[in-house]
């Protein structure tokens, strides 16, 4: 196991955690509705995926 020598300094620490941001989610059109929803989901509006009916909404 990797053991650092010496301590990493503030400075540093503080450079390498200003990288670790929140992104906001990349929203995609529904193919059905066209409302905004997450990729990879059934649409929360109209209850389709992959142009299937999968939700009763």
């Amino acid at each position: 196991m990797a053991v650092p020598k010496r301590k990493m300094s503030r400075s540093n620490t503080r450079h390498r955690r200003s990288q670790w941001k929140a992104t906001a989610p990349a929203l995609v059109p529904c193919q059905t509705c066209n409302e905004p929803k997450l990729g990879h989901i059934a649409c929360p509006n109209c209850g389709t995926y992959n142009r299937r009916q999968v939700l009763n909404v």
